[in-house]
């Protein structure tokens, strides 16, 4: 028996030590809506896969940047990245609470970063999980 809740216990420590405030309250990938503005027909690609045509919505690292390619018919393509940023407050939460584990864990999952918001308008967020990218297409006229 005493075997048994000294497992217990371990196996419970183990779960919460070896969790951290970004990893609990963002995770490592994030769901994002790419919107091809005023291109209902645009293919949406995603690091070279296609994920649909005018919207698309996918699951996506944080610890990587989003390179969104637009395509239509009749006009060149066009790629748009969108640059992520450091979660400081995560950061800040993660080594008061969890402290050097926590902050290990943060960045080796890549829970550190988000889309940059602040500082790209076509970029809106919805929730800690949430984002809305919208591409503008300019180089396509029709």
């Amino acid at each position: 028996m005493k075997k048994k809740l000294t497992l217990f216990l371990s196996m419970g420590a183990c779960v919460v030590l070896l969790n951290s405030c970004g990893v609990m309250f963002g995770g490592s990938k994030y769901q994002a809506q790419i919107v091809a503005k005023d291109h209902a027909n645009a293919e949406i690609y995603v690091d070279g896969q296609k994920l649909g045509n005018g919207e698309a919505t996918g699951l996506f690292p944080r610890n990587r940047p989003l390179n969104v390619e637009l395509k239509q018919e009749g006009c060149p393509p066009q790629t748009q990245t969108f640059n992520n940023t450091f979660r400081t407050g995560n950061f800040v939460l993660s080594l008061i609470s969890w402290g050097l584990v926590g902050v290990a864990v943060d960045l080796g999952t890549g829970a550190s970063y988000k889309p940059d918001h602040v500082n790209n308008p076509n970029i809106k967020r919805l929730s800690d999980k949430n984002y809305v990218f919208t591409v503008d297409y300019s180089g396509c006229k029709q």
